[in-house]
């Protein structure tokens, strides 16, 4: 497996911080903390990859944000990230395409 993916934001439940339509490298790890933003799968949907900052650990694993509370899905809504569902932390920006929404 390469130590670094890709993803594109879609939607606004990062913003200000990430847009939507940024493109975003991955560096895989499962070694993140508080602050970091991550790549992760949604606990109650796995196949489904989400962009949230980590905010502070529990007893099972994560507890997630999003920077826009206003309209995000979070951690408020699914609970904890398991260590296991984290895939890696967004490294750097590497571009934008034009999404609507």
């Amino acid at each position: 497996m390469l130590p670094v993916t890709r993803v594109r934001i879609v939607g606004p439940s990062m913003e200000p911080a990430l847009a939507n339509g940024e493109w975003w490298v991955v560096r895989r790890t499962r070694d993140v903390r508080p602050g970091d933003v991550v790549l992760h799968a949604h606990p109650l949907r796995p196949h489904l990859l989400v962009v949230k900052r980590i905010s502070h650990e529990v007893d099972d694993g994560w507890w997630v944000l999003g920077d826009n509370l206003e309209d995000s899905e979070d951690s408020r809504t699914f609970g904890p990230v398991r260590r296991s569902e984290i895939v890696g932390r967004l490294w750097f920006r590497y571009g934008r395409s034009r999404l609507s929404g």
